[in-house]
């Protein structure tokens, strides 16, 4: 599971990811086998113990179907165990299995209810996620073989079960280690409140009792899909129609399209962090897809949590995509790293459990509470929290001469505001659908061809020449003053380094619907004509050594990309506007002393 931000369409090209991700596992495996199998036995060619068929009664008589993995010879023994609950079925996690239970443990994979072996109806993202995990987790304790400590481990939607689990909190939950976990009305299956088309060829992958895997991994057929729904001006609403795959559960969460009460009830509360003390490890990447999820929970908890709760959870943040959280590759969308942002997933799970659950010691790989990587240094740094990370800030004000419409006559990013009240606009015809037709590439990170695009409905804004290198981590902050003459429109803005040869980075961005820029669980629509101010924070998390002779560049424009919901501006229900209810939006970014437009990025000088 991943989400689409259009923070590049990058994070974006998950599609063709989760087939890639099981075949580099299967493939992961072996090789290290060969190469370090001496020092570390779970990559040994040694047999287990396997049973296959497990089945477990949950509390409304299911029978869930698992299977479980033990050392060879454990007869007799208590373990700790380790769970993982899956809806892409047992086998996807035979690999993690095999390691474990090479490495001491037991390991538990559970197919979630209605797929694989398991009993029930499949219900993604429903209450009984958690309900189940709870159940598993003291059926567990409860077994001849288990010592009571149970850890779970899992990845996306595997990350996402471990948060709905411990929410029912487990007498026997030892820890959690979820990684690239999406958090419901967040970031899937929308991306704060802007929903995707992406959602429908999840629900397809997931639709059967076992994984639709060539048909999830056919990328030219959802492009094709998608790029129809674009043109045609179907309403979102009916996209499972016009897909072919007539679907109940995609037409109820695009009737939410808010983080309402319906999204609430799936994700831990206030209260519920408040109570969290169990050790935590989160695990996400800066082009993550389900970074805003991973960091949801991680950041509420660090808001609520009791102070043992927040000194009990690590987080781990490295330059990897969904897949490269579980198996790491030095190439991401055309950008190379250098080799220490490679770590060993599984050899660092495995430390973890035996610190959280045995007598091992901390895993050397987790520098302090907070462990990071920057790029452009090829180096790991840790801090005490988020906050700690930055010492400083560096601020731009956007300023131009009224134009700012094109790539090589654009605005600047300036160190001081500027001292005439100009305006920038841009138009955006959500009938005019060229952009749909760019085809997905390799290097979407360094793509530039949108802002090569660029035909009045956008604006681009770039700072002078660094005369230094400076290392830029944490969020980004936008501060903006918007006129439209539209009730609604959707607005992205994505941050770039540009080198000094002129190839562009992306860094990190953020969309954002106009309804809601005051709140996420209210809307309320623009006045024709009224100037306001917009914040933009919710963009990725991102760190990274800006290169001495490089410059910055921010690009504002609509959201008009084929992997996301259109907005057709008319103010209406989004997912159930066409395009007969389309209005061209004329976009004005007020730049001035009464309507100061900023740029804010935090800086480590130590």
């Amino acid at each position: 599971m991943r989400p689409i931000s259009e923070f590049l369409y990058m994070v974006m090209k998950k599609s063709a990811l989760f087939c890639a991700f099981i075949l580099a596992l299967a493939a992961w495996q072996p090789l290290l086998a060969q190469e370090v199998a001496e020092t570390d036995p779970g990559r040994a060619e040694t047999d287990i113990r396997f049973d296959w068929g497990v089945e477990i009664p949950v509390a409304d008589g299911t029978i869930l179907g698992a299977t479980l993995y033990r050392p060879k010879g454990s007869e007799g023994q208590r373990l700790s165990t380790i769970v993982t609950i899956t809806p892409y079925i047992s086998d996807r996690y035979h690999p993690d299995a095999l390691y474990f239970a090479r490495s001491g443990f037991a390991f538990l994979v559970v197919d979630t209810r209605g797929r694989g072996n398991s009993g029930g109806d499949f219900k993604p993202l429903g209450i009984e996620d958690g309900e189940d995990g709870r159940d598993i987790v003291e059926w567990i304790a409860d077994q001849e073989w288990s010592n009571g400590k149970v850890g779970m481990r899992g990845g996306s939607y595997g990350g996402y079960n471990q948060w709905a689990t411990a929410r029912y909190f487990p007498e026997h939950l030892s820890t959690i280690v979820p990684i690239a976990s999406p958090h419901h009305g967040t970031d899937f299956p929308m991306n704060y409140n802007v929903q995707y088309p992406y959602t429908i060829r999840w629900l397809s992958l997931t639709g059967g009792v076992t994984p639709q895997g060539r048909l999830f991994g056919d990328s030219g057929f959802w492009n094709r899909k998608f790029r129809e729904y674009h043109t045609s001006g179907t309403a979102f609403m009916e996209l499972d129609e016009l897909v072919g795959h007539h679907n109940a559960q995609f037409k109820e969460w695009a009737s939410h399209p808010m983080f309402d009460d319906y999204w609430a009830a799936r994700v831990p509360s206030n209260e519920a962090y408040a109570r969290f003390d169990l050790p935590i490890l989160t695990i996400t990447g800066y082009y993550d897809g389900d970074q805003p999820g991973a960091m949801e929970y991680y950041q509420r908890h660090m808001k609520y949590g009791s102070v043992r709760g927040k000194e009990n959870h690590y987080l781990l943040l490295g330059p990897w995509d969904h897949g490269g959280t579980r198996i790491p590759r030095l190439e991401v969308g055309g950008i190379t790293f250098g080799d220490n942002a490679m770590f060993d997933a599984f050899a660092l799970d495995r430390d973890w459990y035996r610190w959280t659950m045995e007598e091992g010691d901390r895993p050397a790989f987790l520098l302090d509470r907070v462990t990071y990587f920057i790029a452009g240094a090829n180096e790991w740094r840790g801090a005490a929290s988020l906050e700690d990370i930055a010492d400083a800030e560096l601020q731009f004000w956007l300023q131009s001469e009224g134009a700012a419409n094109n790539l090589f006559a654009s605005g600047e990013l300036a160190p001081q505001a500027q001292s005439s009240g100009d305006v920038d606009p841009f138009v955006y015809d959500p009938l005019d659908t060229r952009k749909t037709e760019l085809d997905p590439v390799d290097d979407y990170n360094l793509d530039q061809r949108e802002v090569q695009m660029l035909d009045g409905d956008g604006l681009v804004y770039h700072s002078a020449p660094f005369t230094e290198d400076r290392i830029i981590a944490g969020y980004p902050r936008f501060e903006a003053w918007f006129e439209m003459d539209v009730p609604d429109t959707d607005i992205n803005v994505t941050l770039y380094e540009v080198l000094a040869d002129g190839t562009a980075i992306a860094l990190s961005g953020e969309t954002q619907r106009a309804r809601f820029r005051n709140s996420l669980s209210e809307e309320t629509l623009m006045t024709p004509g009224q100037v306001e101010r917009f914040v933009f924070e919710r963009f990725y998390f991102f760190s990274r050594k800006i290169a001495r002779g490089s410059r910055l560049r921010l690009f504002i424009r609509p959201s008009n990309m084929v992997s996301n919901q259109r907005n057709y501006n008319s103010g209406k229900e989004v997912a159930k506007e066409t395009s007969a209810d389309a209005r061209t939006a004329t976009v004005k970014l007020h730049l001035g002393p009464d309507t100061p437009t900023s740029l804010t990025l935090p800086l480590v000088t130590q």
